[in-house]
């Protein structure tokens, strides 16, 4: 008896949806008055999580191995170490 394996097909659609309303979220937290940082972390928060849905489904890296997934995560890192390091600096200053 041989196992051949079952193909992943995500919903398009329901990623679509969620991006969708990840994107209403952000554009309503845009015009909600609060503190402009708690503002700006949340905002980021959830362009991280949008873009993290577009590379794990439309780019498939959910269903590659483990190696093109570190290889992507890679660049990530090294993005917000880069963001990061002016605000380090910023901070040292005062």
């Amino acid at each position: 008896m041989t196992h051949t394996p079952t193909a992943h097909k995500p919903s398009y659609m329901r990623i679509f949806a969620f991006l969708a309303v990840l994107t209403v979220v952000e554009v309503t937290t845009a015009f909600t008055p609060m503190p402009k940082s708690a503002q700006v972390l949340f905002l980021v928060a959830l362009a991280i999580a949008k873009a993290t849905l577009v590379a794990m489904y439309y780019m498939h890296l959910r269903f590659e191995g483990r190696v093109l997934r570190l290889i992507a995560v890679g660049p990530l890192l090294f993005a917000i170490i880069l963001t990061i390091a002016p605000f380090y600096d910023l901070a040292l200053r005062r």
